[in-house]
Formats: C-alpha cells, structure tokens, sequence
C-alpha cells in the first residue's frame, strides 16, 4: 500500500458539449462553475461532499456503456426523473432487488446515471 493515499477531487466527464453538459447537471445538482479553462470546466463540490464534477471537451463520441456512474439519490425519484427528461435526458431502465429500487438515466450526451429514493 503507499504510504500517502489520493483523496478524490473531481469526476471528470468526456462530453462534446462542456457548456451545455454543465447546463443539464448543475439544474440537477446545483453546482456552479468554479473554475473554466478553455475546453475544461470545473464545478462546485456537490451538495454534502468535496467532489467536483469536470467537464472536458472530446472530438470522439460516445459509443459503449460508461464503466463508471454516478448513483443520485432523491426524496421523490419520480419528479426528478421528469424534471431530468425535460431537461434533455432520458430514462433508460428501471430496477429493484428485495425492495431497493433505481432507475438508470442517461444526460444529453449519453452518460448514464442512476437515482434512488433517498438511503
């Protein structure tokens, strides 16, 4: 193990579109940009945490499942979901195991997410 440990910054995401991916997710988080580098911008730490969410300009798009998520949590899962839907993204799948539920949504550019009720 190394003797100093990482802590986590930020959550970087590969968009087309960095402005208009930080429009979507500050309207379902409340982050506001901190710092804006061109083809880069840095949020405010999410409610409740440190960690910052980062968007940074990529030519390719994206064309497989993301292998990491964030999971979001809500007290009415629903009305978010709607709200997420106006504001350009889509849901996607619903799930529940033994009573635990979430669904899984996806921003304008395809970037999946999921929210639950509030743990």
């Amino acid at each position: 193990m190394l003797d100093t440990k990482a802590t986590v910054g930020a959550i970087m995401v590969d968009c087309r579109d960095p402005d208009a991916l930080f429009d979507f997710w500050s309207q379902i988080t409340g982050v506001e940009i901190a710092q804006r580098y061109p083809d880069y911008i840095f949020t405010t730490p999410l409610a409740d945490s440190s960690i910052r969410l980062a968007f940074q300009s990529v030519d390719e798009d994206k064309i497989s499942k993301n292998r990491l998520h964030l999971d979001l949590n809500h007290e009415n899962p629903e009305k978010f979901i709607n709200a997420v839907i106006h504001l350009g993204g889509s849901r996607i799948q619903d799930h529940e195991i033994d009573g635990f539920s979430w669904t899984v949504l996806q921003d304008p550019e395809g970037n999946e997410f999921c929210v639950t009720s509030v743990l």
